[in-house]
C-alpha cells in the first residue's frame, strides 16, 4: 500500500512540473509574439503593397528546417486568398528548381539566423532575376538582412527550451508574422467569399461558402401545398405527409398566398374554432419569408434566426413556389 501511495505521489510532482514548464512555453513564446508588434517598421507596409500590386507574378517562399515548414504555411495561407504563391524548398533550389523563379516574382526567405547556406547560395541568383527579396529573420544584420529589399525582423530574445538549441519561440514568430501579411494583404483587397470558398471546396469552409439553397432545398412533389379553400383535413394530411412541419398556401395560378406552421395549428385547437368552417386560407397568420434558390445556404440560416422560424420559401418574386428549406436541411448539410 505504502508503494502504491508512493507512485501515487511520484505522479502528482511529475504532473505539477508537466504543467510548470508547459505554462513557461506559453508565457515564453506568447511574449516573443507581443513583442514583434513593437518592431514592425514602414518595411511591412511596403510588402504588403507590393504583395498587391499587378505587375507581381507569383509569391515564391523558401526556407530550411523548421523555417521551411513555417514557409510551407505562409504559403498555402497566401494560396487559400487568392495570390498565386508556392512553397520552394530551398536545397532543391539550388539544384534545379530554380527555374521557378521568374524576375517578377516575390520572394520571401525565411531564416531565423539569417545566414542559412542554402538560402545564401540562391541570393547571386535572384538578384540577377531582379526578383523582390523579403526576409523574415531574427538577425537583421545578417547577409540575407543585408542583401534583401525588405526586412522583418522576429528575432526573439530566448528559445522556449531545449538550451535554447530548439526553435520554439523564433519559428512562433516567424507564423504570426507570416499570418499578419495574410490578415492585412486581406484588408488591403477586401476579404472575397467567392475566391476563398474556390480554394477551401472540401470539408466545413467550403460546404458553408459554396451551397446554395437550391442545393438543399425541397422541390416538386416534395413541397407540401394546399389550396386556399383547402379544409382542415386537407392542410393536415399534407403537413403529416409532407413532415416539414409547414404547408404553403397558394391560389388557382398556384401564386403564394401564404403558409401555415405546426403553431398555427395548435392556437386554432386552443381557441375552440368549429373546424368544419375553417379553410387554409383562415390559418395563415403571415406572409412567408423566401430567399432565391441562388442564395448561400448560410444566408438561410441568418434568416431563419433572425425571425425565429425554421422554413423558408424557396422564390425569386414571392409569387412562384421553387422550393421549401427547412431548418433540418442545413444541418444535415453542415451548414451549422
Amino acid at each position: 500500500m505504502n508503494n502504491y501511495k508512493g507512485i501515487l505521489k511520484r505522479r502528482e510532482i511529475q504532473d505539477r512540473a508537466i504543467l510548470k514548464t508547459a505554462k513557461y512555453v506559453l508565457k515564453v513564446e506568447s511574449d516573443a509574439v507581443a513583442a514583434l508588434a513593437k518592431r514592425l517598421g514602414v518595411d511591412f507596409p511596403k510588402i504588403v503593397h507590393a504583395l498587391s500590386s499587378e505587375g507581381m507574378e507569383r509569391l515564391v517562399v523558401t526556407g530550411m528546417g523548421k523555417s521551411g515548414l513555417i514557409g510551407q504555411k505562409i504559403a498555402a495561407s497566401m494560396s487559400s486568398v487568392g495570390l498565386t504563391a508556392i512553397y520552394m524548398h530551398a536545397a532543391e533550389a539550388i539544384h534545379g528548381d530554380l527555374g521557378l523563379i521568374s524576375k517578377n516574382d516575390i520572394i520571401i526567405a525565411l531564416s531565423n539566423s539569417g545566414e542559412t547556406e542554402e538560402i545564401i547560395k540562391l541570393l547571386p541568383a535572384l538578384k540577377r532575376l531582379n526578383c523582390t527579396l523579403i526576409a523574415i529573420t531574427g538577425n537583421v544584420k545578417s547577409t540575407l538582412a543585408i542583401r534583401s529589399n525588405f526586412v522583418l525582423d522576429v528575432g526573439v530574445k530566448k528559445e522556449a527550451g531545449g538550451n535554447g538549441l530548439l526553435p520554439t519561440s523564433s519559428t512562433t514568430a516567424m507564423l504570426a508574422m507570416g499570418d499578419a501579411l495574410v490578415v492585412a494583404y486581406l484588408e488591403l483587397n477586401g476579404f472575397k467569399d467567392d475566391v476563398f470558398a474556390r480554394n477551401h471546396p472540401g470539408g466545413s469552409i467550403g460546404r458553408k461558402l459554396l451551397t446554395t439553397i437550391g442545393d438543399v432545398m425541397h422541390t416538386g412533389d416534395q413541397i407540401p401545398i394546399v389550396y386556399e379553400n383547402s379544409n382542415l383535413s386537407t392542410v393536415i394530411s399534407e403537413m403529416t405527409q409532407k413532415r416539414l412541419g409547414v404547408t404553403l398556401i397558394v391560389d388557382k395560378k398556384k401564386h403564394l398566398k401564404g403558409i401555415i406552421t405546426d403553431g398555427d395549428l395548435r392556437r386554432m385547437i386552443e381557441q375552440k374554432k368549429d373546424v368544419s368552417k375553417i379553410c387554409a386560407r383562415d390559418l395563415s397568420n403571415s406572409f412567408p419569408k423566401y430567399l432565391e434558390q441562388t442564395n448561400l445556404a448560410t444566408e438561410a440560416v441568418q434568416l431563419m434566426d433572425k425571425h425565429s422560424i425554421t422554413s423558408l420559401v424557396v422564390s425569386k418574386n414571392g409569387q412562384k413556389v421553387d422550393g421549401l428549406i427547412h431548418l433540418h436541411d442545413l444541418l444535415k448539410a453542415g451548414i451549422i
